[in-house]
């Protein structure tokens, strides 16, 4: 049985100070697999430049240059993570019969690519790398997360808890995956949508090697945000709900009001509590609002069909660059 045709796919940003480091790490780790005849003497690793400020792309392009284990691929701007790697794994997609997508940073254990890999010859089509523990964290870093994926959890996002973009995609699965057309992209909560046969993996993530997170608070509360709009229209309904339960509450005030004027003398009606019922009232339609303009929003960036990515430029010449 031939052996399958692995392709790596490392998003960068930014990344000049840890890939001279992480870099050597993915091509031993190739090196090994292929050694162990668990992957094709083919199989590459794939570092895509997200539109990086420093030296990140030329530092690819001597990678490629000095080893065959590597190539690159530039986009011609920055368009973000979940838009870079899904570039990567496009890519790919026609090149390799599995890939792996692990962030540049050295935290995610690479040696659970073993487990991947032994998941997917017994029949897997995606394998989710998933934190078995988060002891390195913050207290702050650790709460923030439990919100981040309970979060999604209640607003109906599919999603694996305690796992980020580390995990395995086989061809099949990758082809499903192009077939997903919508420019506001939240991989985590679009992979379990496939629906193939899945397995788990988990390991225990380190600390970054060097350079500085790519992704703080603001950042992960930006991506649960455009996860939840991306794949549920539970807030949608939970308007319809505010607005049928403030409604409610409003029908029994203007019974109060009736009951107050019709049965009892020099009724006024009270100052604070006009004010705290527009003060109220204001809130929730702005809320409301908010909502359903971040919805809007996202309905008006899919019906422009714009590109994800564009593809500037490659360390090799045997993909359409048209993606």
């Amino acid at each position: 049985m031939a052996k399958p045709v692995l392709y790596i796919v490392v998003p960068c940003y930014n990344e000049e100070e840890v890939l001279p480091i992480t870099s050597k790490l993915f091509a031993d780790k190739l090196t090994q697999l292929m050694q162990n005849e668990h992957i094709a003497e083919n199989s590459k690793v794939m570092f895509v430049n997200d539109g990086s400020k420093d030296g990140t792309w030329p530092l690819i392009q001597s990678l490629a240059k000095e080893n065959t284990l590597f190539c690159g691929v530039n986009l011609s701007r920055n368009r973000g993570h979940q838009n870079a790697l899904l570039a990567g794994l496009m890519t790919a997609m026609p090149l390799c019969d599995i890939s792996i997508s692990i962030d540049a940073d050295g935290q995610d254990d690479i040696n659970a690519m073993d487990c991947f890999i032994k998941e997917y010859e017994n029949g897997a089509d995606v394998v989710y790398g998933v934190r078995s523990k988060r002891e390195l964290d913050t207290a702050f870093k650790r709460m923030s997360a439990q919100i981040f994926y309970k979060l999604l959890s209640t607003m109906g996002v599919e999603s694996v808890y305690n796992h980020a973009d580390y995990r395995l995609m086989s061809s099949r699965a990758l082809k499903a995956l192009s077939e997903f057309e919508e420019v506001n992209l939240f991989l985590r909560g679009m992979v379990p949508l496939i629906g193939f046969k899945t397995a788990v993996c988990e390991y225990e993530r380190a600390n970054r090697m060097a350079g500085e997170s790519k992704y703080p608070l603001s950042k992960m509360l930006a991506l649960a945000l455009n996860g939840i709009t991306s794949l549920s229209v539970k807030p949608l309904r939970l308007i319809s709900a505010l607005g049928l339960l403030v409604s409610l509450v409003s029908f029994l005030g203007i019974i109060w009001v009736l009951i107050t004027r019709l049965f009892t003398e020099n009724a006024v009606s009270g100052w604070a509590s006009t004010v705290v019922a527009i003060f109220f009232m204001g809130g929730i339609q702005l809320l409301s609002l908010g909502v359903i303009g971040e919805y809007i929003g996202k309905i008006y960036s899919e019906s422009k069909h714009r590109p994800r990515f564009i593809i500037a430029e490659t360390t090799f010449d045997d993909i359409n660059n048209n993606l």
